[in-house]
């Protein structure tokens, strides 16, 4: 999977793990404002006072026998007795939370429902209603059998809506109004009052990984909308006419699938653009390599009109140009034909050690005639598959190129050998040599190193078409300087 997957991958995966953080945090916020907001353990309403109050002074008058007594007699309601050592007397099971919650109120000066009780014999007493027994029978109203186990009338006036005695076991506190209701708290119906956004507090965090998701949203849009933009303006310079690289530098270091994709695209413009140069700079070349002929033929056609005597002289002119120009033709339309690949015949068997033979030996008939000599060295007794008539003409121009930048009395030395199954041959000469920046270039169409003589007849082409040669049969062909003057150009073709 390529790197595109996983920053996908990855970028969906956090925008996960965000929308997961935040919608746990709504939960844990939502269930913590609901613990606060649950009702008190401890019954705060009118009733639970008056029940305190009953079971406060029997304790207190009666000690706690008379309460074990009162507290047993009653069906509901019964008030929780807590000792000092959390005992409670009745011996029923207490939850501590009610104890700590029960001194809290105490502690805070609430004794309107709580109340702590110091006997003479040092014992102390913390009495307390627990909740959930008022919400069983306490928000009925009724709490007549409480009251009369207390020793208070059931139709007592206190109680039911009759004039209240002055006494203050049955008088509710100041402020006990606002702190009755259906509910145990001083909120109404739902229990106490939260903050005063409360309702909108899950929301938050929801929206909170709303945000963070359209954040990594944009991120991941600018991030992959950036190359391609780059990409599309590559493209709409490219459809003008302008094919300079540009990718590259607006992706910067980059490294995925578009990158990729675009740093391609500059590779093609480059290419495009280097074979639209070779093609202008080709066409360049042909018409100069064609005006110089056509000019001396034009002029031994004047010269003949002119003085007919020199008929014959300008006759031999004007068939010797004719030569050259389709020598060059001739050369133009192989190297044209080599770079489409439209003589890419079937292959043969090539025996490499005859081939030299006969190629070093036409050689050296013709470099007989120019006071130079060409030697066979080596021994490469070898079978090469591929076409021989072409790769015949390569090593044939790289021959006669080096037969042309010779000086007179030189020697050419056609070297042949097979290292490790890859045929290399060897051209030598001791002609001028290249230039180290033009190694490359002389295997360009029309290229003439900056030594070459002005009198060596060629258009440059020779070299160019054994490499296309050499590039057809799987090889390389290249160029080197060799030691005391000279060229070294070697040839190395597979034998696989």
């Amino acid at each position: 999977m390529g790197r595109l997957f996983w920053k996908f991958f990855l970028s969906i995966l956090l925008a996960q793990i965000a929308a997961t953080v935040a919608i746990g945090g709504a939960v844990w916020l939502k269930n913590r404002n609901a613990e606060q907001a649950r009702p008190l353990d401890i019954d705060i309403s009118p009733p639970a006072a008056l029940a305190i109050e009953s079971a406060a002074a029997t304790l207190e008058f009666g000690g706690p026998a008379a309460l074990t007594r009162l507290l047993e007699n009653m069906d509901r309601h019964r008030v929780f007795a807590v000792d000092q050592h959390g005992k409670e007397l009745l011996g029923r099971i207490v939850d501590p939370a009610m104890v700590k919650e029960a001194r809290a109120m105490i502690d805070k000066g609430d004794t309107r429902v709580v109340r702590r009780l110091t006997l003479p014999n040092e014992r102390h007493y913390l009495l307390f209603l627990p909740a959930q027994d008022r919400q069983r029978g306490l928000n009925d109203g009724d709490a007549r059998p409480l009251l009369a186990g207390a020793g208070m009338p059931l139709g007592d006036p206190g109680f039911r809506g009759g004039p209240r005695p002055q006494g203050d076991m049955r008088q509710p506190p100041p402020g006990a109004e606002g702190q009755s209701g259906p509910g145990p708290g001083p909120g109404g119906p739902d229990g106490p009052r939260g903050p005063r956004f409360q309702p909108l507090t899950p929301f938050i965090p929801l929206a909170a990984a709303l945000l963070a998701s359209l954040l990594f949203a944009v991120l991941l849009a600018w991030y992959f909308s950036r190359p391609i933009r780059s990409l599309r303006q590559a493209f709409e310079a490219a459809s003008q006419g302008d094919l300079a690289p540009r990718f590259a530098q607006a992706a910067g270091k980059r490294d995925d699938e578009l990158t990729d994709l675009g740093r391609d695209f500059d590779r093609m413009t480059a290419r495009l653009r280097s074979l639209m140069d070779a093609q202008t700079r080709l066409l360049h070349d042909v018409s100069h390599e064609m005006r110089s002929p056509l000019a001396r033929l034009q002029a031994a056609i004047g010269l003949a009109h002119q003085n007919p005597e020199r008929t014959g002289m300008s006759l031999e002119r004007i068939e010797r140009e004719s030569m050259r120009m389709d020598k060059l033709v001739d050369e133009l339309l192989t190297l044209s034909r080599l770079e489409a690949g439209a003589l890419a015949a079937a292959k043969e068997e090539i025996d490499v050690a005859e081939l030299l033979h006969q190629i070093v030996g036409d050689a050296q008939f013709e470099a007989a005639t120019q006071d130079r000599t060409v030697a066979a060295q080596g021994a490469a007794d070898v079978v090469l598959l591929g076409q021989p008539d072409l790769l015949a003409r390569a090593i044939e121009n790289v021959v006669r190129n080096a037969i042309k930048h010779s000086p007179e009395g030189g020697t050419i030395v056609v070297d042949s050998s097979a290292p490790g199954g890859i045929l290399r041959i060897s051209v030598l000469d001791r002609g001028p040599g290249v230039a180290e920046a033009d190694l490359d270039a002389i295997f360009e169409p029309f290229f003439r190193s900056s030594g070459t003589d002005k009198d060596v007849e060629g258009h440059g082409l020779g070299l160019a078409i054994a490499r296309q040669v050499v590039q057809q049969h799987g090889g390389t062909i290249s160029a080197s300087n060799r030691v005391g003057g000279g060229l070294c150009v070697e040839i190395a073709l597979p034998l696989d």
